[in-house]
């Protein structure tokens, strides 16, 4: 029996929420994770929320004439069509086109239900068709690129909430998805909430350089910091933190 996952701390959830996949990928590599970017992958959607949510899987294979065609929809179990409507708010759908994206692997009908259904987002090492009417959704979406070709011309869906590959990088149900302008990152489960503190640390301070930088500061002793940049920067946190929240 599968152990049942704890949901995604809120906490950890809103700190992620304010962090980048370039930071992400940096607390992850501190961590001994170097496969956890999906190469390749754009957002449909660049203005779309930043995506952050527990992964719920899709895994397809290659299609058989025998075996897929228009008729397979209207059986409710189709993992496809069982997905969009089965994905818990709050998740992600991630789906594994096994980098194929010669045909979709959805569309905007099933993207606007998963919206619509509570969903934190969809990502696809594949493609999508509809993709202009998708990219005009407050919601996000990632994919390799548009496609109109149905998914069953070159896809069969095959397995739900199952380990998948997804552009390359392992992807295990409860797993979060996180996604920004730049792509995509997958954080396991069990460093999550570690990562989501330690990555809004170096949010906080990569501020502080970028703000130090622009003043015309040389990065040598500040970033990485030295012992007196890290005094200076001791005394900016505190300041900085109190006129945010003056703000509020």
């Amino acid at each position: 029996m599968k152990k049942k996952l704890a949901p995604l701390k809120p906490e950890t959830k809103k700190l992620l929420a304010q962090c980048s996949s370039a930071t992400l990928t940096t607390q992850l590599f501190k961590r001994g994770f170097r496969n956890v970017f999906l190469v390749g992958l754009s957002p449909v959607n660049p203005d779309a929320p930043v995506m952050v949510g527990e992964a719920y899987t899709l895994r397809y294979i290659p299609a058989r004439e025998d075996l897929d065609h228009l008729g397979v929809f209207e059986d409710w179990e189709h993992p496809q069509r069982k997905a969009v409507e089965e994905i818990p708010p709050g998740h992600v759908l991630v789906m594994d086109c096994r980098g194929d994206m010669r045909a979709a692997s959805a569309g905007s009908i099933l993207i606007t239900r998963m919206m619509k259904r509570g969903a934190a987002g969809v990502v696809t090492d594949g493609g999508l068709r509809d993709s202009p009417g998708i990219a005009a959704l407050p919601f996000p979406t990632y994919m390799q690129g548009p496609s109109a070709p149905t998914n069953l011309i070159h896809h069969h869906a095959v397995d739900l909430n199952v380990p998948i590959a997804c552009a390359g990088v392992g992807v295990y149900p409860g797993d979060v998805i996180f996604g920004d302008q730049e792509g995509v990152v997958v954080i396991p489960r069990h460093l999550a909430d570690e990562v989501a503190k330690d990555a809004a640390a170096q949010e906080r301070f990569e501020h502080f350089v970028t703000e130090k930088v622009w003043e015309g500061r040389s990065i040598f002793g500040l970033y990485p910091p030295r012992d007196p940049v890290k005094a200076e920067y001791a005394k900016w946190k505190p300041k900085t933190a109190k006129a945010r929240k003056g703000k509020k």
